[in-house]
């Protein structure tokens, strides 16, 4: 059976990775920056906004996967979908400049425990012990 709630976290974290990009996009057309930051640290902040994301969310929309396909029960595979993508929009949100830094935080926190909560459903359990 083919998976059914990994694409809906992939779906959503893409989402949020393109308007994470477009936001790069516009501020180096706003100020003609090319490649690197120019020095200008709301552009730097973006521009990590968005690399962190593009760090992250592929190694969870992989475990969750995993995860998926070794017949993790649909609540768990959700309960960790859910936190990846709490954690990357937390994340994403703080360096925006709307969120406080207590919410990079909170969202590095959601999104190792959704990391490891997904690995941890993608072991073959049976074959360890």
């Amino acid at each position: 059976m083919p998976p059914v709630v990994t694409p809906l976290y992939a779906a959503a974290l893409t989402a949020l990775f393109i308007t994470l990009s477009l936001r790069v996009i516009l501020l180096r057309r706003s100020g003609r920056v090319s490649l690197g930051d120019a020095g200008n640290p709301a552009l730097l902040v973006r521009i990590r906004a968005q690399g962190n994301c593009a760090e992250y969310a592929p190694l969870g929309i992989v475990l969750l996967l995993l995860a998926e396909l070794a017949g993790a029960a649909p609540a768990l595979l959700h309960l960790s979908g859910l936190v990846l993508l709490a954690g990357r929009i937390s994340h994403a949100w703080a360096l925006s400049g709307l969120g406080r830094l207590g919410a990079r935080t909170i969202g590095m926190l959601m999104t190792f425990a959704a990391l490891a909560l997904s690995a941890a459903l993608a072991l073959p359990w049976s074959a360890i012990f």
